[in-house]
């Protein structure tokens, strides 16, 4: 059966989220039951994931969810800088705002551990969801988070990953609610930033391998990043790949905590390993399988 799956993105910050979008709308086993959005400019978000699914020939419901972080304080992606690009394609609009997590919710009750939850944004539904319903983690297929920093020596100097410092409380909350104590999901995942280093692309490669009619909306999307770097790193993807191709990344167990009191560290992900931890991170990627299954689906 094809893999179920919601995806919780902030599309229009980074490139990315629009390359893991892409990639679940032309994977055949995967059956996306819903998009929702997080961060700033929810509607213009929503857009543009739905220039996507138009583009794909999809309708998938997409809702508009939390805007700011659970806790007062900076809202650190008010924008989404990326939707410049979208009056060059058609997309819907009025998109419904304030039930994101109830649809969430019961897209998950219906298909008891039958449902992925892929989160590839500031965990902030997440942590409402989870805040709302305590029962949903243990409903849960998997929890395939985009999220953290686990192998210091592979990330150098980038010690805190951004959507975990975006929200941390809710990404305190995310990893808590899942421990095999209190009925986690089936498998709880990470990638971190760590390993998604070992998949960046020029741009000039970039716009010569995103020409499959569905990605072309993904590659205008970019031009705005390129506008400033002019490299892409495949994070998001990554994440997704990983659901339905368990040799792209090596795992191993242990237990996440997350940084919520030190004002200089809010966000930071401390791995322990452990075989019997609640929680499993990458360690290990096959930068070449990754993309050789990527773009397998736009040929």
């Amino acid at each position: 059966m094809p893999e179920r799956i919601l995806l919780d993105t902030d599309i229009g910050s980074d490139f990315d989220d629009a390359v893991c979008l892409a990639y679940l709308l032309a994977n055949p086993d995967c059956d996306l039951l819903g998009i929702t959005t997080v961060s700033g400019e929810g509607q213009r978000r929503a857009e543009m994931a739905s220039a996507l699914c138009r583009r794909a020939g999809k309708q998938v419901p997409i809702f508009v969810g939390r805007e700011e972080p659970l806790l007062p304080g900076p809202a650190w992606q008010p924008s989404c800088p990326h939707a410049r690009a979208l009056p060059r394609w058609e997309h819907d609009s009025g998109f419904p705002e304030g039930e994101a997590v109830e649809f969430m919710r019961r897209a998950i009750r219906a298909c008891p551990r039958e449902v992925t939850l892929l989160a590839i944004g500031p965990l902030t539904n997440v942590a409402a969801l989870f805040a709302a319903d305590a029962e949903i983690p243990s409903l849960l297929k998997r929890l395939v988070l985009m999220c953290g920093v686990f192998t210091a020596a592979r990330a150098g100097a980038k010690t805190i990953e951004w959507n975990a410092k975006l929200d941390p409380t809710a990404t305190a909350i995310a990893y808590h609610c899942v421990d095999g104590r209190r009925g986690g999901p089936a498998l709880h995942r990470s990638i971190g930033l760590d390993v998604t280093f070992d998949l960046t692309m020029p741009a000039e490669e970039a716009r010569r391998r995103f020409q499959h009619p569905l990605l072309l909306p993904v590659l205008d999307f970019a031009e705005v990043r390129f506008e400033q770097v002019e490299e892409i790193t495949f994070h998001d993807p990554l994440a997704a790949a990983t659901i339905f191709d368990d040799g792209i990344c090596g795992f191993e167990r242990g237990r996440v905590d997350v940084e919520t009191a030190d004002p200089d560290r809010l966000g930071m992900t401390r791995w322990t390993a452990d075989p019997e931890g609640p929680h499993e991170v990458a360690v290990r990627i096959d930068p070449a399988r990754f993309f050789d299954h990527y773009f397998s689906f736009f040929r």
